[in-house]
């Protein structure tokens, strides 16, 4: 049972423990879920005039090799701006591919042949394990990107291998065929930083050496989508790629953008990280970094004892970790 919460954790809080820890702010221009507002992240002024919908992109945006996108998973307003952002990026450089955390390596098979028109979304979501939100929140990316014959990279880290990298440890990975193993980062950095401050902060109330696996899965995950990034730019450089991926993994530059960094020093990277205030601390990293200002989510747990009362909505059937 412990570790099956941890496994619910892993999955689940996280992306709580970020997107409840500002209040709204009382003088925001955000009125409704659907609204946001895009702000540079090292003064409250925004980049351009009013950015809502977007009418303009910062240069350094329409210039950027990696254009890295944290979301609040299903907020409605992030999921329009994702959209809107991509079409912009399509009318000033037509070659964007999007690269997305919502899929894992092995189904890229699957997703190349929908974006081929070999067969129909509903093969697509069963097949490529797509989340339970795909319809609503992704799809507009994906088809997107299938107008403009642009390839969909599926970045992720197997949810399976994740998972039991959070009950096993790093250790997990030398179990791993040869086939398993190239579905994971060849490297993955747990070593002491920032950024493992953090997550330690997040997971406040977990034993330490849960905590240790668990950021084993975290580190997985960023260095897994990093990997994916870097080998599709060394492959296809003309192309822009637009990421989408959690707000933990994106801000502040000590994630994803940390691990493509140490892949490929030369790529100009811009990250673009959701916040319910202007007054939260971003501007932090060496990276063009921008706000996307929104309305906070929901309380998704209010008493601990929910957690028992229904799964994650991403999380699949507990994984034979051996």
């Amino acid at each position: 049972m412990r570790i099956q919460m941890l496994s619910v954790l892993l999955l689940f809080v996280l992306p709580i423990s970020v997107a409840n820890s500002s209040a709204s702010n009382p003088a925001s221009p955000i009125l409704n879920f659907y609204d946001y507002q895009l702000y540079s992240a090292i003064s409250k002024e925004a980049p351009q005039t009013t950015l809502k919908p977007l009418t303009a992109l910062p240069s350094d945006i329409i210039n950027a090799d990696v254009v890295l996108v944290g979301e609040w998973h299903s907020h409605s307003a992030i999921h329009r701006f994702q959209a809107e952002l991509y079409q912009k990026l399509l009318e000033h450089n037509t070659q964007v591919a999007v690269s997305m955390e919502q899929f894992s390596r092995p189904v890229q098979n699957t997703l190349d042949q929908y974006l081929k028109g070999e067969i129909g979304e509903l093969a697509l979501i069963a097949h490529a394990k797509a989340w339970p939100n795909y319809s609503s929140d992704y799809r507009a990316l994906v088809e997107q990107a299938k107008s403009a014959s642009m390839p969909v990279i599926a970045a992720n880290a197997p949810r399976e291998i994740v998972r039991c990298l959070g009950q096993v440890g790093v250790g997990y990975l030398e179990s791993l065929n040869a086939e398993q193993r190239q579905n994971v980062a060849a490297n993955l950095d747990i070593t002491d930083r920032p950024y493992k401050d953090n997550f330690k902060q997040a997971m406040q109330g977990v034993e330490k050496a849960s905590v240790e696996k668990m950021y084993a899965a975290q580190v997985a995950w960023d260095e897994t989508m990093a990997e994916s990034i870097a080998m599709h730019h060394a492959q296809y450089p003309h192309q822009q790629i637009l990421h989408i991926a959690g707000k933990f993994h994106v801000e502040n530059g000590m994630g994803i953008a940390y691990s493509l960094h140490k892949r490929a020093p030369k790529l100009k990277i811009v990250l673009i990280t959701p916040v319910a205030s202007l007054d939260e601390p971003l501007g932090m990293s060496q990276y063009s970094e921008y706000r996307l200002l929104v309305l906070p989510l929901p309380t998704q747990v209010v008493n601990p004892h929910e957690h028992g009362s229904f799964s994650h909505p991403h999380s699949s059937s507990q994984s034979n970790c051996q």
